[in-house]
Order: C-alpha cells, then structure tokens, then sequence
C-alpha cells in the first residue's frame, strides 16, 4: 500500500516536472532570443550609420566603411562570435563577411520593432547562428537607396543561459519532488499505522484465539474489514465448539458401549451364558454403537454442510416421499395407518440433510406409535413458508422433558435411542433458517399423539416445480408401488396405508 501511495503520487508529480521543465527551457530560449535580438537589431542599426552613398545621381553606389571593431561593443563576451553582411542596392556585397548566406525571406506584417527587421534562424560554417535583417535607407548627396544589412551571433552564450534557467529550476523542482515524497512517506506512515498495528495484533495472537476484534479505535476505512475478520472468527470458533463437543460427547458416550462389549466377550469367553444368548447380547450391543457413531457423525456434518455456502434448490415433497418409500416396510410391520399429504415445496438445502431429517422424524414418530396406531405425514406451504407435519399416535412428551428435549443425548423414554435424533433434526432445521416444534395433541382432555412441526423459508420458484400439480392433498404414486402385502390406494385424495388386516 505505501509503495502503490507513493509510486501513484510521485509518478505523476515527476511527469508534470519534465513537461514543466521542457516548457521551461522553450521559453527560458524564446526569452533570451528576444533580449539579445535587441543587440542584434542595435548592431545592424550601428552599421547603417556607417554607410554612405557615391557616384553619380544616376547610378549611385553604396559605400561602407565598418571596421569590425564597431561590433565588439556589442559582443556579451568571448563565447560569441558575430558577423555581419552589407547588401548594396543592386543585390551585390559591398562589406562584411561575402560567405554568409543572403537573406531570402520576406518582413513580417507586424514586426515588434519600429523598423524594417526580420530575425530568423540559420547556419554559418557549420554553426547555428541568430541573424537580424535589417532593411536601412540610405542617402548621399549621390543619390539615396535601399541597403540590405545581416548580422548574425552564435548560440553558445543564449544556449548557455537557457541551460543555467532549467537547470537552476531543476534544482528547485527536485527540491520540491523531495519535500513531497517526504511527507508523502510521512502521511502515510501514519495512516497505515491502524493496518501495521492490526496486522501485528493478529500476529500475535494465538491460533485458538478467536475474540472478536475491538471496532471502536479502528478506523473508518478499516472497520469493514474488521468486521469480516470478527465474522470469519466467529464461524471459527463455531467451528472449534462443534469439534471439542464433538470429541468429548464421543469419548464420553463410546465408552460406555465399547465398555459394554468388553464386558459381554469376557463373560462368553468364560461360558457364564450360552453361546448363542452371548453372540446375540453382542449383536445388540454392536448396533446400538453404531447407530450412536452414525447419529454423531451425521450431528458433525450438519455443521460442515452449514460452512458450504448457498444449497441448490430441491423438492421437499419428492425427498418425503422417497424417505417414506424406504420405511414402508417398517410402517408396515407395525400395521400403522399411514397417509401422506405432499404439495410441491422448493427448499433450498442439501439433499443429505432434507433426507436425514425427514428420517429421524418419520424414525421418532415410529418408534412412539403404538401397533395398529396412526400416523400422518403432511407437508403444505402457505406463501413463502413451508410447514412439514408429522402426526404420531404415542404418549407424546412429558412436561419434565420438553425443556432438554432437543440436547444431545436426551432421550424421550425407554426406545433403545441415543437421544441424538431430535438434536440432529434441530441442527439441520437451524441450517436451513427454520424452526422446529413439538407438540402435543389433545383430544378429550388427554393427549392422542405428538405433532413434529417443521416450518421453512420455501425457495424461490424453479422450472422444476413449474409442472407440479397446485397445491392441494393429491396421491402419492411412489407410494402406491411399494412392494408390500397392501394394496394400492383405492381414492385419489391422499395414498393412505389401511391397518393391516
């Protein structure tokens, strides 16, 4: 940042310099050029003076006598040398330096000075030089005319003074390009001390150290990033809960099994139970410990599918549908009357988490229903909100419970659970921006089942669902396919289970 503040500052006052002293110089030089044309102009006016008519009225001549002293009073000093060249009135050189170029031009409109002169430049033996034209009348008693006068100076003292103007002011302008990137450097020093001083604080720190940083002394600019930092922080201390819940629920809960299971080899290995009750205790042990490894692990990806940003957009009804496709058999062995009520509901989540909740709570509500019992299973939207509903026909839950219901490891009564099925639901609800309830049903004063209510933000509309049919209790065909000893739904309102004959 300070080298990308200085390069832009400095590289643009450095670019205006050189063009500033380029300009300088063209106009120290056309300065100069016009001081000394006036000496110029002096001389060719000093050599007029000098000149003369001869002859005849009819042919007169022009005579001049000029010594070359006359001009060394106007000579600035030894570093220019000046000549001249006198032009009499038939085009013919009368004095001077024959070998310098004729003047050939023409007098300009309107000259700065109140006589016939032309200053132009050219070269003499090689040299550059600076030449006056001075058109000059001339009488005698002979007769008058018009003579041509040229005086030309080298540019070794005007180039000499143009080269002392830009190189003092190159001095001044280099003075000045360091005063600028010394309080260039200086500012910003001192307003890139927050961004050194935050770097060195998150330096410091230690890599379990997510407090939040302090907003109040930073400044304007930098307090968005602060807050982003304060935000990733955030999620990462999230993350480093989750992970230490998660090893110390897995330590605490897998050493009861696994204690268990020892307990259960050594006593087979000792004959205190018959083989085949033994293999059997270890079969149950076995399954409960894997069921609560699976239930952990899927509580821990909740949590690392929440870190992947936005989820696709799905179909609720199709994931319901096809959980409750795969339980059939196990709505069938306990002879429950079943019926599904789905509409078309656009979710955003991941199809993992959709179906591992729609699982647990179709699991919970079987687990709880008695044989022969009923259980519904309706899902509607109203607006932008979607409700899942699934209605069991159990004891419902105790007033004791409902508080520490959906903590982990809080199981709602002698089922064989881990207690880890309501937590997993309420993480994955949470992730999806929605709530989760349960309540009891009432009937006639005592309760008739539990209803687990889920309510969503429903997703914007995509053509997937485009061709759904309107929302409305409509049958379900993947069910009516099951392979089970029931027959298809016999009405078209909602694919019902009848109770097992």
């Amino acid at each position: 940042m300070r080298s990308r503040l200085l390069l832009g500052i400095l590289l643009p006052v450095a670019v205006l310099i050189a063009i500033n002293a380029y300009r300088l110089h063209e106009d120290a030089l056309r300065a100069i050029d016009t001081a000394y044309d006036r000496t110029l102009l002096a001389s060719a006016k000093a050599i007029g003076e000098q000149l003369d008519v001869a002859g005849s009225p009819d042919a007169p001549v022009l005579v001049a006598d000029v010594p070359y002293a006359a001009l060394e009073a106007f000579e600035a000093d030894n570093r220019s040398r000046m000549f001249y060249r006198v032009t009499g009135f038939d085009g013919r050189w009368v004095s001077g330096f024959e070998d310098l170029p004729a003047w050939h031009g023409r007098l300009p409109d309107r000259g700065a000075y109140a006589a016939l002169v032309d200053f132009y430049d050219d070269t003499y033996h090689g040299e550059p030089v600076r030449v006056a034209v001075l058109i000059q009348p001339v009488a005698g008693q002979a007769g008058l005319g018009v003579a041509t006068i040229q005086v030309a100076e080298t540019l070794e003292l005007r180039s000499k003074l143009a080269r002392q103007v830009l190189l003092a002011t190159l001095w001044r302008q280099a003075a000045l390009l360091a005063v600028i990137a010394a309080v260039v450097w200086l500012v910003v020093q001192l307003a890139t001390r927050p961004v050194r001083e935050l770097s060195r604080i998150i330096a410091a720190r230690d890599d379990a150290d997510v407090r939040p940083l302090e907003l109040a002394r930073a400044p304007a600019e930098l307090a968005p990033l602060v807050a982003a930092i304060n935000e990733a922080w955030g999620r990462q201390a999230g993350l480093l809960a989750h992970q230490k819940r998660f090893v110390r629920d897995t330590s605490h809960q897998l050493r009861t099994p696994l204690a268990v299971l020892k307990a259960q080899v050594q006593s087979a290995q000792r004959g205190d139970v018959p083989l085949s009750q033994a293999i059997d205790e270890i079969g149950q042990t076995v399954d409960g410990a894997t069921l609560l490894a699976n239930q952990m692990l899927a509580l821990a990806k909740v949590e690392q599918l929440r870190q992947q940003g936005d989820p696709p957009v799905l179909d609720l009804a199709d994931t319901v549908r096809d959980v409750a496709l795969d339980l059939a058999p196990l709505i069938a062995d306990a002879a429950l009357d079943f019926e599904l009520e789905a509409v078309p509901a656009p979710v955003r989540g991941h199809a993992w988490a959709l179906r591992e909740l729609v699982r647990n709570l179709l699991h919970n509500a079987l687990k709880h229903s008695p044989r022969g019992g009923r259980l519904d299973v309706l899902l509607h939207r109203e607006g932008d909100r979607l409700e899942l509903r699934v209605r069991d026909s159990g004891p419902g839950i105790p007033d004791s419970l409902r508080p520490r219901l959906m903590q982990p490891f809080a199981a709602a009564g002698g089922h064989g659970g881990a207690g880890l099925g309501l937590a997993i639901c309420q993480e994955i609800v949470r992730s999806l921006g929605g709530e989760l309830a349960l309540d009891n049903r009432m009937a006639h004063g005592v309760i008739d089942g539990l209803d687990a209510i889920v309510r969503l933000p429903a997703a914007a509309s995509v053509p997937l669902f485009a061709a759904s049919p309107a929302p409305s209790a409509v049958s379900d065909p993947v069910l009516s396919s099951v392979s089970s000893p029931f027959p298809p739904p016999s009405t078209a309102e909602s694919p019902r289970m009848p109770e097992n004959p």
